[in-house]
């Protein structure tokens, strides 16, 4: 999932100022997820929000996903009369409010982070950074485009110690993870093959799926 964290409020404020009302759209699934945008921190928000700010009218509405324009869709009627909307939502989610609503001024009320998971209560790891060429097949589930500090391809630095990467005793040596997953799939010759290339850095990146685009169209 995507993992994000919420803006200082000071910085949330300094983007509100100009508005006397402003409607706070949360989303319920990667952000409710990573406790960063779901109903119950858009609660929140709201309630700090207005504390700060006792001129400030403050709405609030929560849709499934802001990833989403078929949700996004259903927001038609709630921005009508607002002059800015402050989104708890991925990165993403920000840009396609943006886009469907041009004429309201789209907030970020969140950082967004990475592509992680959720490894323990209150604890988010980074697992994949999107590269497009993912390796995972050969690396045994493990990814060192985005695990290793360095983003090594072709094997351990030579800067671990009993297990763990140089730059902290609590990071592990993603590579030294990758061997003993290919040990126990019996995969280790892979470690053998060729570096494959880093994914690719150009962007705006695009996917387009024909059979997809032809079935809408029918």
């Amino acid at each position: 999932m995507i993992v994000a964290e919420p803006k200082e409020l000071a910085e949330v404020l300094e983007m509100v100022a100009p508005y006397d009302e402003i409607l706070v759209v949360g989303c319920n699934t990667c952000m409710a997820d990573c406790s960063a945008g779901g109903q119950k921190e858009v609660e929140r928000l709201a309630k700090d929000l207005v504390a700060e700010r006792e001129d400030l009218i403050v709405e609030k509405t929560t849709i499934p996903r802001q990833c989403s324009i078929k949700f996004i869709e259903r927001l038609q009627d709630k921005v009508r009369g607002f002059k800015a909307v402050l989104s708890m939502g991925c990165g993403n989610g920000v840009q396609m409010l943006a886009r469907q609503f041009p004429d309201i001024h789209v907030l970020p009320a969140l950082n967004t982070r990475f592509i992680g998971a959720k490894d323990e209560n209150g604890v988010w790891n980074e697992t994949c950074m999107a590269c497009g060429n993912c390796i995972l097949w050969r690396t045994g589930g493990i990814c060192p485009v985005t695990r290793c500090a360095k983003g090594l391809l072709n094997g351990p630095c030579g800067g671990s110690k009993d297990g763990k990467c140089e730059i902290s005793k609590d990071v592990p040596c993603v590579w030294q993870e990758i061997y003993y997953s290919l040990n126990r799939l019996n995969l280790v010759h892979y470690l053998k093959d060729e570096a494959p290339k880093s994914g690719t850095r150009i962007h705006p990146r695009r996917v387009v799926k024909k059979d997809s685009r032809l079935q809408l169209l029918v």
